[in-house]
Protein backbone atom coordinates (compact mmCIF):
# COMPACT_ATOMS: atom_id res chain seq x y z
CA UNK A 1 0.00 0.00 0.00
CA UNK A 2 1.28 3.20 -0.78
CA UNK A 3 -0.73 6.46 0.21
CA UNK A 4 0.14 9.82 -1.60
CA UNK A 5 -0.49 13.12 -0.04
CA UNK A 6 0.48 15.67 -3.05
CA UNK A 7 0.45 19.63 -1.90
CA UNK A 8 -3.19 19.27 0.29
CA UNK A 9 -3.64 22.35 2.16
CA UNK A 10 -7.03 23.36 4.59
CA UNK A 11 -8.36 26.73 5.11
CA UNK A 12 -8.28 29.86 4.15
CA UNK A 13 -5.16 30.75 2.59
CA UNK A 14 -3.63 27.97 4.09
CA UNK A 15 -4.42 28.87 7.83
CA UNK A 16 -5.49 25.01 9.44
CA UNK A 17 -2.87 23.55 7.03
CA UNK A 18 -0.20 25.10 5.01
CA UNK A 19 0.59 23.16 1.52
CA UNK A 20 1.87 19.37 2.25
CA UNK A 21 3.17 16.54 0.71
CA UNK A 22 4.39 13.28 2.05
CA UNK A 23 4.25 9.63 0.70
CA UNK A 24 3.03 6.91 3.52
CA UNK A 25 3.87 3.29 2.79
CA UNK A 26 3.53 -0.59 3.97
CA UNK A 27 6.70 -1.06 5.64
CA UNK A 28 7.81 2.43 6.83
CA UNK A 29 7.54 4.47 9.18
CA UNK A 30 7.59 8.11 8.47
CA UNK A 31 7.01 11.26 10.79
CA UNK A 32 6.11 15.01 9.66
CA UNK A 33 6.84 17.99 11.37
CA UNK A 34 3.31 20.00 12.00
CA UNK A 35 2.93 22.44 14.77
CA UNK A 36 0.12 24.67 16.19
CA UNK A 37 -2.78 22.69 18.25
CA UNK A 38 -5.28 22.62 14.98
CA UNK A 39 -2.65 21.68 12.34
CA UNK A 40 -1.85 17.88 13.32
CA UNK A 41 -5.33 16.85 13.72
CA UNK A 42 -5.79 18.18 10.37
CA UNK A 43 -3.41 16.84 8.80
CA UNK A 44 -4.61 13.40 10.19
CA UNK A 45 -7.69 13.17 8.85
CA UNK A 46 -6.60 14.21 5.44
CA UNK A 47 -4.41 11.81 5.35
CA UNK A 48 -6.73 8.80 6.38
CA UNK A 49 -9.24 10.25 3.97
CA UNK A 50 -11.56 11.36 7.01
CA UNK A 51 -11.41 15.53 5.71
CA UNK A 52 -11.11 16.81 2.23
CA UNK A 53 -8.85 19.00 1.53
CA UNK A 54 -9.51 22.60 -0.21
CA UNK A 55 -6.43 21.99 -2.75
CA UNK A 56 -4.57 18.97 -3.56
CA UNK A 57 -5.29 15.24 -3.32
CA UNK A 58 -4.59 12.50 -1.50
CA UNK A 59 -3.96 8.76 -3.62
CA UNK A 60 -3.90 5.44 -2.52
CA UNK A 61 -2.29 2.68 -5.03
CA UNK A 62 -2.42 5.60 -7.42
CA UNK A 63 -6.12 6.06 -7.02
CA UNK A 64 -8.31 8.39 -5.30
CA UNK A 65 -10.78 6.33 -2.59
CA UNK A 66 -11.17 7.96 0.47
CA UNK A 67 -13.82 5.13 1.61
CA UNK A 68 -10.95 2.64 0.98
CA UNK A 69 -8.25 5.00 2.49
CA UNK A 70 -10.43 5.42 5.83
CA UNK A 71 -11.26 1.45 5.71
CA UNK A 72 -7.26 1.02 5.56
CA UNK A 73 -5.38 3.59 7.43
CA UNK A 74 -6.41 4.23 11.14
CA UNK A 75 -6.44 7.42 13.00
CA UNK A 76 -4.69 7.00 16.35
CA UNK A 77 -5.07 9.60 19.74
CA UNK A 78 -6.06 12.14 17.59
CA UNK A 79 -7.12 15.41 19.77
CA UNK A 80 -10.70 16.02 20.41
CA UNK A 81 -11.23 13.17 17.53
CA UNK A 82 -10.14 9.95 18.19
CA UNK A 83 -8.16 10.85 21.80
CA UNK A 84 -9.98 8.91 24.56
CA UNK A 85 -11.21 11.39 27.20
CA UNK A 86 -7.96 11.29 30.17
CA UNK A 87 -10.20 10.08 32.95
CA UNK A 88 -11.17 7.01 31.33
CA UNK A 89 -9.93 4.00 32.67
CA UNK A 90 -7.73 1.99 30.86
CA UNK A 91 -9.69 -0.80 30.89
CA UNK A 92 -12.51 1.12 29.47
CA UNK A 93 -10.68 2.40 26.43
CA UNK A 94 -9.60 -1.39 25.35
CA UNK A 95 -13.28 -2.58 26.18
CA UNK A 96 -14.66 0.09 23.30
CA UNK A 97 -11.84 -0.32 20.57
CA UNK A 98 -12.02 -4.54 20.70
CA UNK A 99 -16.37 -3.64 20.41
CA UNK A 100 -15.19 -1.61 17.48
CA UNK A 101 -12.99 -4.59 16.14
CA UNK A 102 -15.73 -6.80 16.50
CA UNK A 103 -14.75 -9.01 19.36
CA UNK A 104 -16.03 -9.66 22.92
CA UNK A 105 -15.88 -6.28 24.98
CA UNK A 106 -16.66 -6.84 28.31
CA UNK A 107 -14.18 -5.62 31.27
CA UNK A 108 -12.88 -9.49 32.05
CA UNK A 109 -12.37 -9.57 27.72
CA UNK A 110 -10.27 -5.99 28.08
CA UNK A 111 -8.39 -7.22 31.43
CA UNK A 112 -7.47 -10.35 29.36
CA UNK A 113 -6.02 -8.50 26.47
CA UNK A 114 -4.10 -6.11 28.45
CA UNK A 115 -2.49 -8.80 30.52
CA UNK A 116 -1.33 -10.59 26.87
CA UNK A 117 0.42 -7.14 26.18
CA UNK A 118 1.47 -7.20 29.83
CA UNK A 119 -0.33 -3.98 30.79
CA UNK A 120 -2.69 -6.06 33.32
CA UNK A 121 -1.66 -3.70 36.57
CA UNK A 122 -2.77 -0.73 34.49
CA UNK A 123 -6.38 -1.46 33.65
CA UNK A 124 -7.85 0.51 36.81
CA UNK A 125 -5.86 3.88 35.99
CA UNK A 126 -7.38 6.51 33.93
CA UNK A 127 -5.63 6.55 31.18
CA UNK A 128 -4.51 10.51 31.05
CA UNK A 129 -1.88 8.74 33.77
CA UNK A 130 -0.29 6.11 31.66
CA UNK A 131 3.30 6.72 30.56
CA UNK A 132 3.48 7.97 26.79
CA UNK A 133 5.17 4.88 25.82
CA UNK A 134 2.80 2.35 27.04
CA UNK A 135 -0.21 4.44 25.90
CA UNK A 136 1.01 4.44 22.45
CA UNK A 137 1.33 0.86 22.54
CA UNK A 138 -2.17 0.17 23.60
CA UNK A 139 -3.48 2.59 21.11
CA UNK A 140 -1.56 1.36 18.29
CA UNK A 141 -2.77 -2.14 19.15
CA UNK A 142 -5.81 -1.63 19.45
CA UNK A 143 -6.00 0.34 16.03
CA UNK A 144 -4.56 -2.39 14.00
CA UNK A 145 -6.48 -5.49 15.62
CA UNK A 146 -9.15 -4.58 13.15
CA UNK A 147 -9.09 -6.66 9.95
CA UNK A 148 -9.21 -4.27 7.17
CA UNK A 149 -6.68 -2.14 8.70
CA UNK A 150 -2.56 -1.95 7.27
CA UNK A 151 -1.13 1.44 8.74
CA UNK A 152 -2.14 3.98 11.11
CA UNK A 153 -1.66 8.24 11.75
CA UNK A 154 -0.52 8.91 14.87
CA UNK A 155 -1.19 12.18 15.84
CA UNK A 156 1.13 14.41 18.43
CA UNK A 157 1.90 11.58 20.42
CA UNK A 158 4.46 14.20 22.05
CA UNK A 159 2.32 16.16 23.67
CA UNK A 160 2.19 13.16 26.49
CA UNK A 161 5.58 14.17 27.29
CA UNK A 162 8.06 11.15 27.89
CA UNK A 163 10.84 10.16 25.60
CA UNK A 164 10.31 10.77 21.71
CA UNK A 165 12.65 7.42 21.35
CA UNK A 166 10.44 5.13 23.25
CA UNK A 167 7.52 6.19 21.26
CA UNK A 168 9.21 6.49 17.91
CA UNK A 169 10.62 2.92 17.99
CA UNK A 170 7.28 1.48 18.95
CA UNK A 171 6.44 2.83 15.05
CA UNK A 172 9.54 1.47 13.33
CA UNK A 173 8.34 -2.07 14.89
CA UNK A 174 4.80 -1.35 13.83
CA UNK A 175 6.55 -0.98 10.30
CA UNK A 176 8.51 -4.28 10.68
CA UNK A 177 5.77 -5.90 11.46
CA UNK A 178 4.13 -4.75 7.65
CA UNK A 179 2.30 -1.71 8.55
CA UNK A 180 2.93 1.79 7.13
CA UNK A 181 3.25 3.85 9.64
CA UNK A 182 3.09 8.26 9.89
CA UNK A 183 3.85 10.15 12.89
CA UNK A 184 2.39 13.64 13.01
CA UNK A 185 5.17 15.32 15.57
CA UNK A 186 6.28 18.83 16.79
CA UNK A 187 9.52 20.40 16.11
CA UNK A 188 11.28 19.26 19.19
CA UNK A 189 10.63 15.64 19.02
CA UNK A 190 11.44 15.74 15.34
CA UNK A 191 14.80 17.08 16.14
CA UNK A 192 15.19 14.02 18.53
CA UNK A 193 14.10 11.50 15.74
CA UNK A 194 16.22 12.80 13.55
CA UNK A 195 19.54 12.05 14.92
CA UNK A 196 18.14 8.28 15.71
CA UNK A 197 19.51 5.41 13.45
CA UNK A 198 15.83 4.16 12.69
CA UNK A 199 15.13 7.42 11.74
CA UNK A 200 18.00 7.87 9.04
CA UNK A 201 16.66 4.45 7.40
CA UNK A 202 13.33 4.71 7.29
CA UNK A 203 12.31 8.54 7.28
CA UNK A 204 13.34 11.62 6.60
CA UNK A 205 11.05 14.95 8.11
CA UNK A 206 8.82 17.54 6.53
CA UNK A 207 7.83 20.68 7.60
CA UNK A 208 3.77 21.22 7.70
CA UNK A 209 3.97 24.54 8.87
CA UNK A 210 5.54 26.35 5.22
CA UNK A 211 4.96 24.70 1.88
CA UNK A 212 6.53 21.37 2.09
CA UNK A 213 9.23 20.18 -0.15
CA UNK A 214 9.72 16.77 -1.26
CA UNK A 215 10.64 14.42 1.84
CA UNK A 216 13.85 13.50 0.00
CA UNK A 217 15.06 17.06 -0.06
CA UNK A 218 14.27 17.94 3.57
CA UNK A 219 17.06 16.90 5.29
CA UNK A 220 17.96 20.56 5.61
CA UNK A 221 14.87 21.49 7.14
CA UNK A 222 15.61 24.32 9.08
CA UNK A 223 13.08 24.15 11.41
CA UNK A 224 14.12 20.69 12.41
CA UNK A 225 17.62 22.67 13.22
CA UNK A 226 16.47 25.43 14.50
CA UNK A 227 14.33 22.96 17.36
CA UNK A 228 18.05 21.58 18.26
CA UNK A 229 19.18 24.10 20.73
CA UNK A 230 16.01 22.95 22.76
CA UNK A 231 17.66 20.32 24.31
CA UNK A 232 20.54 22.57 25.59
CA UNK A 233 19.16 24.01 28.43
CA UNK A 234 20.47 21.26 30.79
CA UNK A 235 23.88 22.55 30.13
CA UNK A 236 22.33 25.85 30.92
CA UNK A 237 21.11 24.33 34.43
CA UNK A 238 24.10 23.18 35.39
CA UNK A 239 26.01 26.34 34.46
CA UNK A 240 23.75 28.72 37.13
CA UNK A 241 26.48 29.40 39.36
CA UNK A 242 28.76 30.72 36.92
CA UNK A 243 26.23 33.71 36.68
CA UNK A 244 26.43 34.52 40.43
CA UNK A 245 30.49 34.72 39.49
CA UNK A 246 29.85 36.68 36.63
CA UNK A 247 27.75 38.78 38.82
CA UNK A 248 30.77 39.41 41.80
CA UNK A 249 32.84 39.90 38.59
CA UNK A 250 30.37 42.91 37.18
CA UNK A 251 30.47 44.29 40.50
CA UNK A 252 34.32 44.44 40.69
CA UNK A 253 34.90 46.64 37.90
CA UNK A 254 32.20 48.89 39.45
CA UNK A 255 34.02 49.76 42.29
CA UNK A 256 37.14 50.54 39.81
CA UNK A 257 35.09 52.45 37.87
CA UNK A 258 33.41 54.47 41.39
CA UNK A 259 37.80 54.92 42.33
CA UNK A 260 38.07 56.32 38.70
CA UNK A 261 36.01 58.99 39.66
CA UNK A 262 36.73 59.49 42.88
CA UNK A 263 40.69 60.29 41.44
CA UNK A 264 38.88 62.51 39.42
CA UNK A 265 37.04 64.43 41.89
CA UNK A 266 39.85 65.88 43.09
CA UNK A 267 40.38 67.35 39.95
CA UNK A 268 36.94 68.92 40.05
CA UNK A 269 38.22 70.55 43.27
CA UNK A 270 40.08 73.32 42.29
CA UNK A 271 36.66 74.54 40.19
CA UNK A 272 36.41 76.79 43.47
CA UNK A 273 38.86 78.95 42.06
CA UNK A 274 36.24 80.99 41.73
CA UNK A 275 38.22 82.47 44.75
CA UNK A 276 37.66 85.59 43.07
CA UNK A 277 35.21 86.35 45.79
CA UNK A 278 37.55 87.42 48.69
CA UNK A 279 38.80 90.26 45.84
CA UNK A 280 35.51 91.42 45.29
CA UNK A 281 35.16 91.90 48.99
CA UNK A 282 37.69 94.50 49.33
CA UNK A 283 36.24 96.43 46.52
CA UNK A 284 32.80 96.46 48.04
CA UNK A 285 34.62 97.78 50.76
CA UNK A 286 35.12 101.15 49.67
CA UNK A 287 31.69 101.49 48.87
CA UNK A 288 30.26 101.62 51.67
CA UNK A 289 32.47 104.67 53.05
CA UNK A 290 31.96 106.38 50.23
CA UNK A 291 28.29 106.16 50.80
CA UNK A 292 28.51 106.98 54.55
CA UNK A 293 30.53 110.62 53.65
CA UNK A 294 27.87 111.11 51.00
CA UNK A 295 24.86 110.11 53.31
CA UNK A 296 24.98 113.57 55.67
CA UNK A 297 25.12 115.78 52.38
CA UNK A 298 22.33 113.93 51.09
CA UNK A 299 20.55 114.39 54.78
CA UNK A 300 21.23 118.06 54.87
CA UNK A 301 20.15 118.45 51.35
CA UNK A 302 17.07 116.73 52.33
CA UNK A 303 16.45 118.99 55.67
CA UNK A 304 17.19 121.96 53.27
Amino acid sequence: MRIAVHDVSKGKKGHALPTTSLEIETGHARFVLAETELRPTVLGLIATGRMRPDTGEVTIDGTRNDRDLRRRMALVDAPEVSDPHPGVTLAAVVGEELMFAGLPATPLHARRWLEQIGFAELAAQPIGTIKPSVRVRVMAELAVMRDDVEGFVLVSPDRHGGRPEGWWRIATEFAERGFAVLVIVGGSAAAVIERLPEALQTSYPSNATVPVRPLADVTGSTTVRDADPEPEPEPVLELEPEPEQHRVSSQAPAASSLNDHEEDDPVAEPDPVAEPDPVAEPVEAPAPEDTDTEDPETENGAAR
